[in-house]
């Protein structure tokens, strides 16, 4: 099992001081934030992918390759690439730069996004947006994977005898989880290609996010991938924590009521009792994140967040500390216990490496 922290790289006005970071503060925050997740023992880091006001990671391989210079065993992902807007070319070189450069330690999920906008400013048509990510995808999928490439598609131009370099580290490309929080499009392409699926729960009910995780282990099974069981899920959430729960909602509380996402409809109370959402005490993470296997079944990969809605840096530098050592052992342990042998872990360079050793 695989934890570890996410950021959207939002700059947001702290309401309890007025005052706003600067990007200059937000970005240098993001890499503090990673080497913190290394240093508490968590696995991974990933940050998403904007291109608009308020948030900073325009370029995500360029934040996570100088991460990957500061450390030396946190795997790096992203949460996450555009799929839609970015050329796959692109994407199959600066991702296959990165892996190299960090040494294998690097994966990615690959999302449409949530603005709208973004569409347009790259030359293309959010009304296409599920047909991009289609074609976009099986686009890269090939390009990491065959030596030389032809291709006629309908959103780039043709390529013709095209070799992406450099060639992903050691013959194997990183592995791909794709993120969806309501296509089931896009659970369907996970499971077509065996990849993992992302559900980033942490706005939903748990209803909601079944039935997306239902159909993508159903056909990962129909694709002849392995079982059901065997199938590869991420999860999202978010938390606060405090000694006690009451201090915890104190403090978020402003946070909360001023965020654009979850500020001005139902109370912080309400949204802890509708989604992951979890403003408490260590000992309420780990019987919340523990209901995720009661509702969804047992999973590889528990991405949380910690910052952003300008929350002071320091305040997710102490998520981060009680995370790794109070909240993640104890998870740790118990989904190591309750896990079945069939179902396995996250894949990574090592294990995807060891596993062409034996195919071949």
């Amino acid at each position: 099992m695989q934890f570890g922290i996410f950021s959207v790289g939002d700059v947001a006005t702290d309401p309890r001081t007025g005052r706003t970071p600067s990007e200059h503060e937000r970005i240098t925050a993001m890499v503090r934030l990673a080497v913190a997740a290394e240093e508490a023992g968590l696995d991974v880091f990933a940050m998403g992918e904007h291109h608009n006001p308020p948030f900073v990671p325009s370029s995500p391989t360029t934040i996570l390759g100088y991460i990957a210079a500061r450390t030396s065993r946190l795997l790096l992902s992203t949460s996450t690439t555009l799929i839609t807007t970015n050329d796959p070319v692109k994407i199959a070189e600066d991702y296959a730069v990165l892996q190299h450069l960090a040494e294998g330690r690097v994966d990615l999920m690959l999302g449409r996004g949530n603005t709208g906008p973004v569409y347009p400013w790259f030359g293309q048509d959010i009304r296409n947006g599920i047909a991009l990510a289609v074609e976009n995808y099986a686009l890269l999928h090939r390009l990491w994977r065959e030596d030389v490439v032809d291709w006629e598609g309908r959103f780039r131009t043709p390529l013709q005898s095209f070799t992406s370099t450099p060639r992903p580290l050691d013959g194997i490309p990183p592995f791909v989880w794709h993120g969806s929080i309501r296509s089931p499009e896009i659970a369907e392409q996970a499971a077509y290609y065996g990849d993992g699926f992302f559900a980033n729960n942490i706005f939903w009910p748990a209803d909601h996010t079944k039935r997306l995780l239902d159909l993508y282990r159903r056909r990962y099974e129909h694709y002849g991938h392995g079982t059901s069981a065997q199938a590869i899920v991420g999860l999202g959430g978010q938390v606060f924590m405090r000694r006690n729960s009451q201090e915890a909602v104190r403090e978020f509380r402003p946070y909360f009521d001023n965020s654009p996402i979850y500020g001005h409809g139902p109370s912080i109370e309400q949204t802890m009792a509708d989604t992951p959402l979890v403003v408490g005490s260590p000992q309420q993470v780990i019987d919340r994140t523990m209901r995720f296997r009661e509702d969804f079944g047992d999973y590889q990969r528990q991405l949380i967040n910690v910052d952003g809605m300008g929350l002071p840096l320091e305040w997710a530098l102490e998520q981060v500390e009680m995370l790794g050592a109070e909240v993640v052992p104890v998870l740790r342990k118990e989904f190591d216990a309750l896990r079945p042998a069939q179902v396995p872990e996250a894949p990574t360079h090592s294990s995807l490496k060891a596993a062409a050793a034996v195919a071949s």
